[in-house]
């Protein structure tokens, strides 16, 4: 499956931004998704995931409650959704892909790679 982020930019603390992820190909409704970041000479975080019904999700402790997994599998889409932006937000934002179980917040664990989009928070 190929993967494509979109939706990244730049937004004040405080606001909101929605990342898309699209996919091609149908095997995309039997995979496991994620959302993971990068931000400058740090390591590669996870975000959040979804398994492929998008019945069961998963957040990093920082993001609980301000971000908002899903999944679309009739339009071979992942969203992002990111309410109450920090500063402390601004990365390289990734979609990423797998099969089997969702419950996997290490990044080597994932197989498929959108090419990241960057979202950048002012104060």
């Amino acid at each position: 499956v190929q993967l494509q982020a979109s939706g990244g930019g730049l937004v004040q603390a405080g606001g909101s931004l929605r990342l898309s992820c699209a996919a091609s190909g149908r095997a995309f409704r039997t995979y496991a998704m994620g959302w993971f970041r990068q931000a400058p000479g740090k390591e590669r975080e996870f975000v959040a995931n979804i398994n492929w019904s998008g019945d069961n999700t998963h957040y990093v402790d920082s993001v609980k409650g301000r971000f908002t997994i899903s999944r679309d599998n009739a339009k071979n889409t992942l969203y992002l959704q990111m309410n109450s932006l920090k500063s402390e937000d601004t990365a390289v934002y990734f979609c990423a892909g797998r099969q089997g179980s969702y419950y996997y917040t290490n990044h080597t664990a994932y197989s498929y790679w959108g090419q990241g989009t960057q979202v950048t928070v002012s104060r």
